[in-house]
């Protein structure tokens, strides 16, 4: 380990001094505790010279085609490909509930060229849930920024007869343990959110979690599993051909896209709210001038309207945010999200 440690030193150093700063050095960017500075910065993103990129960037999605996680990050490549003038590829590296791509970024060496779409699933909850995940969300990146967050939905096959999040619950408490929940991977924003949900109405449901997001969207449309927590990306199609129904949506407010869908709250679990919250990052040590230059990128590409408005096609809000403010985010979610992975005692496989 500690031989690694110095490795990736050396390396974050090598390529802060290929990239020239305003004062003529850089300064590492993430990695800091939430609410720790790392000295004074300069005011403002600082140029990363020519030096980066001279070849294409690797954004590694650490779930299969298809998902909400996967419909972000091309939303943006796309974009950044043209701010940074070099290809942004989308990798998909789906498996282990999202720990395989994850760990692949934290691992990968801190020159700019492999980020990460990181979500609340693989920032925020499997380093508690998976004994194995093989990262630390605090100390092993370098968070770039938000770029959206989209509310898990409650959806329902049209044959299955609950109308609202109460008569779910009635049905479940009338039958413990005969309801089947579809969900995405273990960890995953819906799977977390179906157990906060049995948890938070007291029912004895069965959680049925599928590889990714596409299978489930498959079976439920199918009927072969009759309700899930699931993201409105890959089930607008559906739910606009009336093949599913959205029983509700988990934030505090009634989302735009949906505004005729109640919330939780509303509908009959007081205080209920599960949103994902979806950045980039690098791995730790990546040099600072990067962070920023790919920060002021993506912040000014998701406050154009065109950006604004694919994600919000996506079933997303818009969110643009500081590296730090990142960071801080991760560490908020990260305490709420483990607590209740300790609270019930969950494990991931």
């Amino acid at each position: 380990m500690r031989a690694e440690f110095s490795r990736r030193r050396v390396l974050a150093l090598a390529a802060a001094l290929a990239v020239p700063t305003a004062g003529g050095a850089a300064a590492q960017g993430g990695g800091q505790p939430a609410g720790q500075s790392a000295g004074p910065q300069p005011a403002g993103p600082q140029p990363a010279g020519p030096q980066w990129p001279t070849r294409p960037v690797t954004l590694i999605v650490p779930f299969p085609a298809g998902g909400g996680n996967d419909a972000m990050a091309r939303i943006v490549a796309d974009k950044l490909t043209g701010a940074l003038g070099q290809q942004v590829l989308v990798d998909n590296r789906g498996g282990g509930g999202g720990n395989i791509g994850t760990r692949a970024v934290a691992r990968a060496q801190p020159d700019g060229y492999t980020l990460l779409l990181g979500h609340t699933g693989t920032m925020s909850v499997n380093p508690s849930l998976f004994a194995g995940a093989g990262y630390d969300p605090r100390k092993d990146f370098s968070p770039i920024g938000l770029m959206a967050t989209m509310p898990v939905v409650l959806l329902a096959h049209p044959s299955f007869p609950a109308r609202t999040v109460a008569d779910v619950i009635a049905a479940a408490k009338a039958a413990p343990g005969r309801i089947s929940i579809g969900t995405s991977a273990v960890g995953t924003g819906g799977y977390m959110t179906a157990e906060l949900f049995k948890a938070s109405a007291g029912i004895d449901v069965t959680l049925v979690p599928y590889k990714g997001t596409g299978p489930l969207m498959n079976d439920l449309v199918g009927g072969h599993v009759p309700v899930a927590f699931g993201v409105l990306a890959p089930a607008l199609g559906n739910i606009e051909a009336k093949t599913l129904r959205v029983i509700a949506v988990m934030s505090r407010e009634r989302f735009p896209l949906l505004p005729d869908v109640p919330t939780a709250d509303e509908s009959g679990l007081p205080g209920f709210e599960s949103v994902l919250h979806y950045g980039l990052l690098a791995p730790a040590g990546t040099p600072q001038p990067i962070v920023a230059r790919i920060n002021a990128a993506l912040q000014a590409l998701v406050k154009t309207e065109e950006v604004a408005k694919r994600i919000r096609a996506e079933g997303g809000a818009p969110l643009t945010s500081t590296p730090e403010e990142y960071a801080a985010d991760i560490d908020r979610e990260e305490k709420k999200w483990s607590a209740l992975v300790r609270r019930l005692g969950l494990k991931g496989d």
